[in-house]
């Protein structure tokens, strides 16, 4: 067994490979339930959230043992990882000042910056293309970063090194230009 996942603990969601050496038709994989659970036969249901391989494999011995004339050898492996969450239908991005149509927008996730603008109607004769902004909070620190981006020069055809892919909660502020711009 791999030191990474002696150390790992199954979460539900996640699969385990489970082979009995002694009795392959007890071989299977089991998915671990929300309660963090799952079935074995002669087990029932098992306790497996927050619980090392070791651990599992020692409360399956346990559990089947009595059915064997000797302990039964038991192997237990993570065939797959609970997969992430899944992601949102869409994200809510929202565009202020010179927009054609201000407020909130839901896009799709994976909407670039031009996609989102373009939704919001496009900008207004009074914006200053220069200076857009884009402003985005990290969730896990709440700290804020702003980018300023040149809009004139992307119309322009200017090109970006990548494109700027819209995320959850975003602001895009539009200020209005000034009497040189």
């Amino acid at each position: 067994m791999s030191h990474a996942q002696s150390e790992y603990r199954v979460q539900p969601g996640d699969s385990l490979q489970i082979e009995v050496l002694e009795d392959s038709s007890l071989d299977r994989v089991v998915l671990v339930t929300p309660d963090g659970r799952f079935a074995f036969p002669f087990a029932g249901s098992l306790p497996a959230s927050g619980r090392t391989i070791d651990q599992i494999r020692r409360t399956i011995i346990a559990s089947i043992q009595e059915n064997f004339a000797a302990e039964p050898t038991v192997f237990v492996s993570v065939a797959a990882l609970n997969p992430e969450e899944e992601e949102p239908d869409t994200i809510n991005v929202y565009f202020m000042g010179e927009v054609n149509t201000p407020g909130l927008r839901e896009v799709v996730p994976g909407t670039t910056f031009l996609q989102g603008l373009s939704q919001a109607g496009g900008l207004t004769s009074f914006a200053a293309t220069k200076r857009v902004q884009l402003r985005r909070t990290n969730h896990h620190t709440g700290e804020q970063t702003l980018s300023t981006i040149n809009y004139k020069a992307l119309s322009e055809g200017a090109g970006l090194s990548q494109s700027i892919v819209l995320r959850e909660g975003d602001v895009i502020l539009v200020p209005e230009r000034g009497l040189f711009e």
